[in-house]
């Protein structure tokens, strides 16, 4: 059952879109369930330290999966890189009351398509970029890389 907070956002999701030329962009998805998220960013560079001025998401998946990715972006803006890295699945989930328990890895894909997009950021202006976020960064490709091969492999499959 899904809580109040969660059906509003898929209801009325906040932030959903994409951003034109976006300084930063997280793409993820989870192999079992098929959600995809994509999480765009636009930096306001003229703030010391940079903060996060505009966020957008993209999210093609279940009633959690787009609650997560809009209450994400809401959670964020206008927050520091260093501050946004912070959000945890827990603080998103404690935010809509909720999940249910099958539903927890929405979260996860949610706090992973963000630190992809300021991984995307740092990496495209040559900043330095955290151990943490480049450890979840290689956890982000892996899973990407197997969600690719299976959907070869599932395309393959549809040729016989």
């Amino acid at each position: 059952m899904y809580t109040d907070k969660v059906l509003k956002y898929f209801h009325k999701p906040i932030n959903q879109g994409k951003i034109r030329n976006p300084d930063g962009v997280g793409k993820v998805g989870n192999i079992a369930c098929g959600d995809m998220m994509y999480l765009y960013i636009k930096m306001d560079k003229s703030n010391k330290p940079e903060t996060i001025k505009d966020v957008k998401f993209q999210t093609f998946g279940c009633v959690a999966a787009i609650a997560t990715s809009s209450a994400t972006t809401e959670m964020v803006k206008g927050k520091s890189i260093k501050d946004a890295l912070k959000l945890t699945k827990d603080d998103l989930i404690e935010s809509l009351d909720g999940l249910p328990p099958i539903k927890i890895h929405c979260s996860v894909l949610a706090i992973e398509a963000l630190s992809e997009a300021i991984y995307d950021y740092l990496k495209k202006n040559k900043k330095k970029i955290p151990a943490e976020l480049e450890e979840k960064h290689k956890i982000v490709v892996k899973h990407n890389k197997e969600l690719e091969e299976r959907y070869d492999e599932w395309i393959e499959n549809q040729k016989i």
